[in-house]
């Protein structure tokens, strides 16, 4: 019987999936290009980057395996398709491209609602680091982490690898926010590595079209994502959609009427702490604008 290693999926392409042996032992950091067994297609199961499985090795010259089991899954995305995520960090650009707070507090609704812990990391401060500590406040106040970066100048990636930590992290954003950079910054070796693995299919294209998993350390891994360019709503129903705006909390009761929405009520205490700038007008726009989209779908 051949010997069974403990591994998690970091890459895959074309129906091969790029496992790195994490057992103790001499092929502990190990990569090999392995093959799902048929049994998996026939469950209607599909391996995902970030999945710990089992593999069993067929060519120790060429690094060649198939997967014999698929561990239970902490918990899964759709967009990106990946797995066992500790927590996502947001990476956004303060400039170029500037942020879509829409999106932005969009996608941070379905990470809560998925239960995912959500930290934000505020790159290319280099270009306007006021507007940086700007928007980091707003989203401090809304009750997230905020990381503040610069690739170019190399400014805060200490802090990010201290968030990192001990943890199996996506970096997920738009393209052009510096995801890659960063995760080049973190991980050169490891990147190196994964692509020189990559040499028997050679598909460079697909570098920025797949999810990758990169071993910062022996307990820390990052995801570099492909870029995001729609979020889905969120799946609840209207009246849900406050308690997911976090800094709305302390001035839940204090309305004048119970179960307020936060739209078109007098005396809201909500809208009071908005005109007072206590809460973030991108934040309260984008809450109208999800409420609205919820409201409107429950009518179809």
């Amino acid at each position: 019987m051949s010997k069974i290693y403990f591994a998690k999926i970091i890459k895959g392409i074309a129906g091969f999936y790029y496992c790195i042996i994490l057992d103790e032992g001499e092929r502990k950091g190990q990569i090999f290009e392995c093959k799902a067994k048929g049994i998996f297609r026939k469950l209607g199961v599909k391996p995902l980057v970030g999945d710990n499985v089992d593999f069993e090795i067929t060519d120790t010259k060429d690094f060649e395996g198939n997967i014999v089991k698929i561990h239970k899954r902490k918990n899964a995305l759709i967009r990106p398709a990946v797995s066992n995520i500790d927590k996502v960090v947001l990476v956004l650009a303060v400039e170029s491209p500037s942020p879509a707070f829409y999106y932005l507090d969009k996608y941070l609704i379905n990470m809560s609602n998925a239960g995912i812990k959500v930290e934000i990391c505020w790159n290319k401060t280099d270009l306007n680091m006021d507007k940086a500590l700007e928007y980091a406040k707003i989203y401090t106040d809304a009750g997230f982490k905020n990381i503040i970066a610069s690739t170019f100048e190399e400014n805060g990636l200490e802090d990010l690898k201290e968030a990192l930590k001990g943890e199996v992290s996506v970096l997920a954003g738009a393209s052009g926010v510096g995801k890659s950079s960063i995760t080049n910054i973190l991980a050169p070796k490891a990147n190196m590595d994964t692509n020189t693995v990559s040499r028997k299919i050679e598909r460079g294209r697909h570098t920025t079209r797949h999810s990758e998993l990169f071993m910062i350390d022996s307990d820390t891994f990052v995801f570099d994502t492909p870029g995001f360019t729609s979020v889905e709503s969120p799946t609840f129903d209207k009246e849900e959609l406050r308690f997911h705006f976090h800094e709305f909390e302390e001035y839940e009761g204090k309305c004048r009427f119970a179960g307020c929405m936060h739209i078109n009520e007098p005396d809201c205490a909500v809208k009071q702490a908005l005109t007072e700038k206590l809460i973030g007008e991108s934040r309260y726009q984008s809450y109208k604008k999800m409420y609205e989209e919820l409201s409107e779908r429950r009518k179809y």
